[in-house]
């Protein structure tokens, strides 16, 4: 299991890594890749849990919110919003007022929403001014951060943080979250990011918060159906929903973080 996960970390960091410096359409290109992978897995959970979601029409407007980030000259979210809340309901109209139409409807507007438009800020803090020591923040803090929590609860983890929804998450390893987070926010704050150690302790704060929430929330949606993990996408990391669970709930929230602090002009 070990093995599969470095194996699989040493193909599939580069490409990110590749992609997020050279950003543009390279990075928007693989974000929408993403999104699509992660999309299909979620679709299939939520068929298992017994509500037939409309396949194409969800995937292409999650691709149409998460596009926005990286292309937003285009236009695509106001339409795709709009599409969004009509497109689903109008499918329902020719099921003929099946059993589970009104949850077909719900959740298909919320699984767009839940990939397709907390991706799409993906592409929006890449493009903000020094976007990528910002997005890298992000991304490195909340695998840091994941990292730390589990060798910390492993190691210390006595008190459980949410049994009913991921029993083996404790308080000692969500302790380690916020202490990996910490650090990285300590170290990129000032040297990437221009902060100061008061706003800088916050940014590792919210990363700790936000990866820990959006590692549950997954978790909450895989135990409604009874599995482990999204999918098998990933030798020895599950599904790409697994992979970026976290990421879904930091990078929104570090994207507007940094907008505040530039409101604010505590920026450089």
């Amino acid at each position: 299991m070990l093995s599969s996960r470095v194996a699989s970390a040493a193909v599939l960091l580069p490409i990110v890594a590749l992609a997020a410096y050279v950003g543009g359409p390279w990075w928007g290109a693989l974000v929408v890749v993403a999104v699509c992978l992660a999309m299909w897995e979620l679709l299939h959970l939520i068929k298992a849990h017994g509500v037939s979601v409309s396949v194409i029409p969800t995937i292409i407007l999650a691709v149409l919110l998460a596009a926005d980030g990286s292309w937003p000259q285009l236009g695509l979210l106001q339409p795709a919003l709009l599409f969004l809340a009509i497109v689903p309901l109008s499918i329902e109209v020719f099921h003929r007022n099946r059993p589970g139409s009104l949850e077909s409807w719900g959740l298909s507007v919320a699984a767009a929403l839940y990939l397709g438009y907390a991706a799409s800020h993906f592409g929006r803090l890449r493009s903000v001014p020094n976007g990528l020591a910002w997005l890298a923040t992000a991304m490195i803090g909340t695998w840091i951060a994941d990292t730390a929590a589990y060798v910390v609860g492993v190691r210390y983890g006595k008190r459980r943080l949410a049994p009913h929804i991921s029993p083996k998450k404790s308080w000692e390893g969500a302790l380690g979250e916020l202490g990996g987070a910490l650090v990285v926010a300590l170290v990129a704050g000032p040297l990437w990011l221009g902060l100061g150690v008061g706003s800088s302790l916050l940014l590792g704060a919210l990363i700790a918060v936000a990866a820990t929430l959006g590692d549950l929330g997954e978790s909450v949606i895989k135990r409604q159906v009874g599995v482990k993990d999204s999918g098998s996408l990933i030798p020895g990391h599950g599904g790409m929903l697994d992979r970026i669970d976290s990421l879904l709930f930091v990078v929104p929230l570090v994207y507007w973080y940094q907008l505040l602090l530039n409101w604010l002009q505590l920026l450089p």
